[in-house]
């Protein structure tokens, strides 16, 4: 399999790009921003857009989804529990330091347990609330990694200050969803560095009491 991360926008979101070197198609999670970045990668690996995902409805992951759809033809995925945020995009990148993205549309909704991407290296949903009330995180069992939005960080979690923020909610969907997991699963995380679910769950000081 082909993964490819680059941190995107003025708050370096970490887009993945998944692709399928037999089939050539591509998954891409949370293009916030600088689309000619990712078409560029897209190009020298000879992928196609089949499926742009967004783990959350904020600015910076989902800035840059209208455009990238608008070149590829690929449908967007979010959960619908984030649908909310969407008219308040301009208002939250005006937060973030960051130009209006325009509105963004959403072709199919997400849910728990629901597969996508190629055969053999398919990305399975886990519906993670708690930094938005429509969160999610995305794991290939088969690769041994996981993709976690804005849930889970190196040493943090995601903040819950925000509109559909809620602390007891993020902690939960960590333990039942993420911490359930192999220590030696890689985590992706929405910005940052990289780390694994053993790593966070015997340092992350957020974690301590799960």
């Amino acid at each position: 399999m082909i993964h490819e991360v680059l941190a995107v926008g003025p708050l370096q979101c970490n887009c993945s790009i998944w692709g399928d070197e037999e089939t050539r198609e591509a998954v891409v999670v949370d293009p916030g921003d600088d689309i000619r970045r990712i078409r560029a990668i897209l190009s020298r690996h000879g992928l196609a857009v089949k499926w742009i995902v967004i783990t959350h409805a904020h600015a910076d992951h989902i800035g840059g989804a209208n455009r990238l759809r608008s070149v590829t033809g690929a449908p967007v995925y979010m959960h619908p529990a984030d649908h909310q945020l969407l008219p308040h995009l301009a208002l939250q990148a005006a937060w973030l330091g960051m130009r209006d993205p325009g509105a963004v549309d959403i072709d199919t909704a997400l849910a728990e347990g629901d597969t996508l991407g190629p055969a053999g290296a398919s990305l399975t949903v886990l519906h993670t609330p708690g930094h938005t009330l429509g969160s999610v995180s995305l794991l290939c069992s088969e690769e041994r990694k996981l993709l976690a939005g804005d849930t889970l960080f190196r040493g943090s979690i995601g903040r819950t200050d925000l509109p559909g923020g809620d602390y007891r909610k993020i902690l939960g969907s960590i333990k039942t969803k993420l911490l359930c997991l192999d220590d030696d699963i890689a985590v992706t995380c929405g910005h940052g560095l990289p780390t694994t679910v053993g790593r966070e769950r015997e340092q992350n000081y957020f974690l301590r009491n799960l």
